[in-house]
């Protein structure tokens, strides 16, 4: 059975204009695709171990080819988990807001337990591999809009996340951009998570 993750990475729950989008993305694709797991994930919500100096210490135990020490083992038990249950997943979506110009502090948290050499990716002989391969649908939220313009230098949301994913395999990777949300108005933002929701819609015809 194929599993699609959905990871929202925003504490608003429905008023979050991200989550709208993906959710009319989610409710499309598993009508498309009824034998599909579809799990919700949370990021606030979730009990993410912290990646502080302990569980670097662990990572770098494995590095080094060396044993961990019992509590070491507990700890990077914890990071695989989190790992593991990122690749029970072959279709990923995620609903990410701005938040000064980059993504939500516990998204990063995320990744950074994610991004794992001999996990999610390693350094072959042509250099970095991914080890990640599938395909994921983003939906990025934003006040005002960064799409083009000079306020596309101070996008760092969308590329970063974007650049992660590939760095891991993801062998596609879609992209909608809503916004602005508040920038122009209500009116406009309303505007704006309608057409989102439309393109959520359409684009899940095609995965």
């Amino acid at each position: 059975m194929s599993k699609l993750l959905y990871i929202q990475a925003s504490p608003r729950k429905e008023r979050s204009k991200s989550s709208q989008a993906a959710d009319a993305f989610v409710s499309a694709y598993g009508k498309r695709h009824p034998e599909a797991e579809i799990e919700v994930f949370n990021l606030f919500d979730a009990d993410l171990p912290v990646f502080d100096g302990p569980a670097v210490e662990a990572k770098y135990v494995i590095l080094h080819g060396k044993e961990h020490t019992a509590e070491q083992r507990r700890i990077w038990g914890e990071v695989e988990q989190v790992i593991e249950h990122f690749k029970s997943a072959g279709t990923h979506v995620f609903a990410v807001p701005m938040w000064n110009f980059g993504i939500p502090w516990r998204l990063k948290q995320y990744l950074d337990i994610l991004v794992q050499p001999g996990y999610t990716f390693r350094v072959g002989e042509s250099g970095y591999e991914g080890l990640v391969p599938g395909r994921a649908a983003a939906f990025f939220a934003r006040g005002g809009s960064y799409s083009e313009g000079q306020a596309a230098a101070l996008d760092a949301q969308k590329p970063y996340l974007e650049q992660i994913l590939r760095f891991m395999g993801f062998e596609r990777i879609e992209s909608v951009a809503v916004e602005p949300t508040l920038a122009e108005g209500p009116e406009k933002a309303q505007e704006t998570v309608s057409r989102a929701i439309g393109r959520a819609r359409e684009l899940a015809e095609r995965f």
